[in-house]
């Protein structure tokens, strides 16, 4: 049984990117507990090679968010980048997962999900917030544009 949940875990989480903490910065002094940042964390795109993200992020502190109690807001940005020869697969599918970062542990999550604009020849990357029984709009997107890349 315990060997069915951790494939269970591990097929779920499998198919995202893991990301890199790339630096943070401090938003708001506590006194007790960790501050509130900014964290910028760095991804590359799972299925499409010559595709790397960066994504800011909030994250909450103080005791509560110390000890992984805290529910971070839904405030993100994302900046998308080719970085080497972008090979895209035969078959993806739009809106497909590419990160996810739970956000609370409340059901709350922080999510980057890839589109294909074939018209212009670009990915799209949306990074968004969903929770159960109330998402967010904030949001932000980023391009890259496919363009052969010179070695």
């Amino acid at each position: 049984m315990k060997k069915a949940f951790i494939a269970l875990g591990l097929m779920m989480i499998g198919g995202f990117a893991n990301a890199e903490v790339i630096g943070s910065v401090s938003t708001t002094f506590k006194l007790v507990g960790a501050n509130d940042k900014i964290i910028v964390e760095a991804f590359d795109d799972p299925k499409i090679e010559g595709v790397s993200c960066y994504l800011s992020r909030a994250k909450t502190g103080g005791i509560s968010g110390s000890i992984g109690l805290a529910e971070d807001s839904s405030d993100a940005a994302l900046s998308c980048q080719q970085v080497g020869e972008i090979v895209v697969p035969e078959k993806i599918k739009p809106g497909e997962d590419v990160f996810e970062k739970d956000t609370s542990i409340w059901f709350k999550t922080m999510k980057v999900v890839r589109f294909l604009d074939k018209k212009r020849n670009v990915i799209v990357y949306l990074v968004y917030s969903t929770k159960i029984i109330d998402g967010s709009p904030k949001n932000s997107t980023s391009t890259v544009a496919i363009r052969h890349w010179n070695k």
